[in-house]
């Protein structure tokens, strides 16, 4: 409550600057769909940017092998029908376009018609050890393009049997195929790349901006809720996913803010009240007795100050001890016997007056700060003692874990519909006003905040006589060589 209450206060004093603040925050949700849609995008044109680039890779290497391979068949072809002393002319190929002959001097022996008027396909000349190689040459009288050619050496004994031991090779070459000479294949594959990273982006734009759409809803409602009417919910979309659940724990945010609001508007209403009685009247007091001095009894005036005084500094120090309850460290609470805390508390009361009858059942052990909870305590038995008529009893016990500790008077008692309204700040009861009336009325409400503080409840209870008020703390077990019975305060 307090973080909520802090959140108001900044936004009071701050309020002209959440407009403009939440202004400047509006471009943030469009900025996800940015990031998002650029982010896959991204990725996509990277992944598939690597995929075609293999793909294109597998597609020419798959072209030029079969190229090579038809090429192969024709230099076959020709060769098994060559006897010594006789070459015959290549026969037509759909892929061999060009088929020559050429001997080691680099003189074309024979060759094809396409090819007859040409010089070598390639300068490139196999070893006896690799007889058979695939080259890509590009030779300005090939139309501005470049020719797949396949080299073959004829191996050893060919070369004697039909060219006298010199060393000759066939050259076997064939265009290259447009979709791979004019690059068809990487536009292509580009274009198919480009467009499909932009529907990913796009695709990702429109599903993130539907996403998004009920969190803007969400946004827009907050704004509205924080400058105008904290009344406001947000909307909860349907399901059950993560933005229904944001949705929940806006409103929750908002029922707390609103709770706080109204609460610290009471409170700062109720306090300025308490406080202005005791204050107006020091200051008729001091007004009379500088105003009329012969007639008034300056010390009885004095004396009258000083009460009014000390009714003020009484209520301002309920008023601290109140607002340090909610701002307690549970990190600071020590384990404590319950059980020697009461039993400290009511040996120190003034002895006289009301009977208290103590029965103690159970020694349960709970995580506390020792001055807080005995400040409630005296709380208890101060307010039992000034209620009952002749006596009070106190038990503790533990009971299904937890431990309790009951004060019960035997006086008037508290009505059904007050048991919820004694622990609100500054309220008193008719009896209560009778009986003391000095009180500042936060007692029994700094006694319950503590008592949330530490995790219990405080709660007035039926009772056959009078009132009974009935505390109730987590009790927890030691580590074994653990005492409990720390006595150092907070």
């Amino acid at each position: 409550m307090q973080a909520d209450l802090d959140v108001l206060r900044v936004a009071e004093k701050e309020g002209s600057m959440w407009p403009k603040a939440i202004r400047q925050r509006r471009s943030y949700p469009r900025s996800i769909r940015v990031r998002y849609a650029l982010a896959v995008g991204a990725l996509f044109l990277m992944v598939l940017t690597a995929v075609g680039a293999l793909i294109s890779l597998k597609i020419r290497t798959s072209v030029a092998e079969e190229i090579a391979e038809d090429l192969r068949l024709a230099i076959v072809d020709w060769t098994s029908e060559m006897r010594p002393g006789y070459i015959p002319p290549p026969r037509p190929s759909i892929r061999a376009r060009y088929l020559q002959l050429v001997d080691s001097r680099g003189r074309v022996v024979a060759a094809n018609p396409a090819a007859a008027d040409k010089p070598p396909l390639t300068m490139v000349h196999p070893p006896p050890g690799d007889r058979l190689q695939d080259v890509t040459m590009c030779p300005s009288w090939a139309r501005g393009g470049c020719i797949l050619v396949t080299a073959l050496r004829f191996d050893a004994g060919a070369a004697r049997l039909l060219f006298n031991s010199q060393p000759h090779y066939i050259y076997a070459g064939a265009e290259e195929p447009p979709a791979l000479a004019m690059h068809y294949l990487e536009a292509g594959i580009t274009t198919a790349i480009l467009f499909a990273s932009a529907t990913a982006a796009w695709s990702t734009w429109v599903v993130v901006g539907r996403t998004l759409q009920p969190v803007r809803a969400i946004s827009t409602k907050m704004r509205e809720a924080a400058e105008t009417d904290l009344s406001l919910r947000v909307p909860t979309p349907p399901g059950n996913d993560e933005i229904a659940e944001f949705a929940h724990t806006s409103n929750i945010y908002l029922d707390r803010l609103e709770k706080a609001v109204k609460a610290q508007r009471r409170f700062a209403s109720l306090a300025s009240h308490e406080l202005r009685s005791p204050v107006a009247a020091q200051h008729i007091q001091l007004e009379e007795a500088l105003l009329y001095p012969d007639e008034v009894d300056t010390r009885a005036a004095l004396q009258r100050t000083l009460r009014s005084t000390e009714r003020l500094e009484a209520i301002i120090d309920d008023l601290l001890a109140y607002t340090r309850v909610k701002d307690a460290c549970p990190t600071a609470y020590q384990p404590l016997d319950l059980a020697d805390l009461v039993e400290e508390e009511v040996a120190g009361l003034p002895s006289g007056g009301t009977r208290i009858r103590l029965q103690v059942s159970a020694r349960p052990t709970v995580l506390c700060s020792r001055v807080q909870l005995g400040r409630v305590l005296t709380n208890l038995l101060a307010n039992a003692r000034r209620h009952a008529r002749s006596h009070i009893e106190v038990t503790v016990e533990e009971v299904a874990g937890q431990a309790v500790v009951s004060v019960q008077d035997d006086g008037a008692g508290v009505a059904p519909e007050d048991r919820e309204r004694v622990f609100d700040a500054f309220v008193r009861l008719r009896e209560g006003q009778r009986l003391d009336p000095g009180g500042s009325g936060l007692g029994l409400a700094i006694s319950r905040e503590t008592a949330l503080a530490h995790g219990g409840s405080l709660t007035v209870e039926d009772s056959p006589v009078g009132a009974r008020f009935v505390l109730r703390l987590p009790a927890r077990d030691l580590p074994a060589g653990q005492e409990a019975g720390d006595r150092s305060g907070d």
